[in-house]
């Protein structure tokens, strides 16, 4: 009775889950239902099954076995530490903002007051766009089930959403035009002008490429650090310039909301960079790997700038497009960015 006594403490039950007691406060929402989910990870056998398993050897090669290395990926946080519940309520707002955008411009007859040059414009860069956000869709998707932590796979699967969500408007606003300006084929041409227009090929390579890159560390790199800052600084601030220039007020604003879903995106996609880079074991090593896989993607995502925006508008500055992309590649492995 003495002994049981004096170890009593030893048997009294944790107030909080057991990865969480060393914090000393009451768990956050976030940490509660994004952190240490992931039952999948172990070295020799995810999933549970045995190690000859074709599923097992796939996770194993492509995420245990990345030569990107940190010695606690659940460390990771989102730095927005976004949870189901508060993304719905966000993206519900957003998507109430751009239904309000779509109402008022399409009752003050937006689409019939472009010009004939535009509409065509239109209909060779934007419409088409479709195929290259659901590139990154079906990336982001693969890359959350290959996620080596569940607060990485949360960051990618929101990131999937964003992506469908802004395919879903694209096809939309080309219902819309179809409707005012049936003579160019909306809804009709898209595929043709993405496997065909030159203004798309580069795009098309740098993506087909990024979806058969298995390892999820250089996919991760070359979709997220590399191809979709490239996509955001065409397609939408490059795309955005040249559309209010040309009287497309909504287009210039749709891509305004968009891009709040891709700074959110570059956040974390940073902050998970910088983390990697902050390994007390591996960072270094690290360091030299995503230098690396800079310089293997960069060349094709620069060359997807140019011809775009080359084509879209020869009388826009594509060049200083491609110059802040490089810069902000640099500053990205700069000693700065590393996470403390």
């Amino acid at each position: 009775m003495i002994v049981a006594a004096e170890h009593k403490d030893d048997f009294k039950p944790l107030r909080t889950w057991s990865h969480l007691a060393k914090n000393k406060r009451r768990p956050t929402e976030y940490e509660i239902v994004s952190t240490n989910l992931l039952w999948s990870t172990d070295d020799d056998a995810p999933w549970a099954m045995g190690p000859a398993v074709p599923l097992s050897q796939w996770y194993i090669k492509y995420r245990n076995n990345s030569p990107l290395r940190h010695e606690d990926w659940d460390g990771f946080r989102d730095p927005d530490q976004l949870v189901y519940r508060t993304y719905n309520m966000i993206q519900d707002g957003q998507e109430s903002h751009v239904d309000a955008l779509l109402e008022d411009h399409s009752g003050n007859e937006h689409d019939e007051g472009l010009t004939q040059e535009w509409v065509g414009k239109l209909a060779t860069f934007y419409t088409p766009g479709k195929y290259l956000l659901h590139t990154v869709q079906m990336a982001a998707a693969y890359l959350a089930a290959l996620s080596p932590s569940s607060t990485i796979e949360n960051c990618f699967i929101f990131e999937s959403g964003d992506q469908l969500r802004w395919v879903s408007r694209v096809a939309y606003r080309t219902a819309e035009l179809r409707t005012t300006h049936p003579d160019f084929d909306f809804g009709k041409q898209e595929r043709a002008g993405w496997e065909e227009h030159p203004a798309w090929q580069e795009f098309r390579e740098l993506m087909e490429r990024t979806l058969v890159t298995w390892d999820w560390a250089e996919q991760f790199v070359a979709l997220n650090l590399v191809a979709k800052p490239a996509i955001d600084a065409a397609l939408l601030r490059f795309l955005s310039t040249a559309a209010q220039e040309n009287g497309d007020t909504l287009l210039a604003l749709l891509c305004r909301a968009q891009l709040i879903d891709s700074e959110r995106t570059a956040r974390w996609s940073e902050a998970l960079l910088s983390y990697a880079l902050g390994s007390a074991e591996h960072g270094e090593a690290n360091r030299d790997l995503v230098q690396s896989w800079f310089n293997k993607w960069s060349p094709l995502a620069d060359a997807a700038v140019t011809s775009y925006c080359g084509s879209l508008a020869p009388g826009l500055d594509s060049a200083q497009v491609v110059r802040e992309l490089t810069s902000h590649r640099e500053a990205l492995l700069s000693p700065a960015a590393v996470a403390g």
